[in-house]
């Protein structure tokens, strides 16, 4: 998790929490780039597609969403469906209180309509974001929403998110680990990353 301070703070109610917890505050934004996610397990971690137990559990990862902010947490699930709707893995997001936004066209659909949603909230200033995904596809989008008064997340492996999330992380932007900040699976990944000190357990090698 990054160790910047949050975007601002908010006006506090009488009780002295922050006015974004509750339903009458701000939302966090939850946009999942769900292909980008599972391609990068199952090429870069896994070297093969990965397993229905192996991927995330998306339930934790909107819970997060909610918790680490203190707020509601809305989470949009945008999919590539050309052809036909995966209504199995459609009933079980929205189950989890997903919206799922199906896609169809010629071009990166995904890419697309999440550049756009980006774009979208950049009008709506009460409202967080947290971007799952390691494409620097959202660079652009991303830098005016981190030059905005507003709390800014990626969420994704830290290993592979795109190098030019490091600057906005260091302008304020946070990241957000799936692994070992969100906890979202059930196993330990086969992961080579660089560990820090204080984050080292020699247990994990013995």
């Amino acid at each position: 998790m990054s160790d910047s301070g949050r975007r601002h703070d908010r006006p506090t109610h009488s009780s002295g929490q922050p006015s974004g917890t509750g339903t009458d505050g701000g939302t966090t934004y939850l946009l999942v780039d769900g292909e980008n996610i599972d391609a990068t397990l199952g090429t870069a971690i896994l070297g093969r597609r990965p397993q229905p137990e192996e991927r995330p559990r998306w339930d934790r990862v909107l819970g997060f969403a909610e918790q680490v902010w203190d707020q509601p947490a809305k989470g949009l699930f945008f999919l590539a469906a050309n052809g036909e709707l995966p209504m199995t893995f459609v009933q079980a997001l929205l189950a989890m209180g997903y919206r799922p936004v199906p896609l169809s066209g010629p071009d990166k659909v995904v890419d697309i309509a999440i550049q756009r949603t980006l774009e979208a909230l950049r009008d709506r200033e009460d409202d967080d974001v947290i971007l799952a995904s390691h494409d620097g596809d959202f660079l652009p989008q991303l830098t005016t929403l981190v030059d905005g008064d507003r709390r800014v997340a990626t969420m994704g492996f830290a290993e592979f998110r795109n190098n030019g999330f490091h600057g906005l992380e260091a302008r304020g932007m946070e990241f957000f680990d799936l692994e070992h900040d969100v906890n979202a699976f059930r196993a330990v990944l086969p992961r080579v990353r660089i560990i820090p000190i204080d984050q080292f357990d020699p247990l994990d090698f013995l």
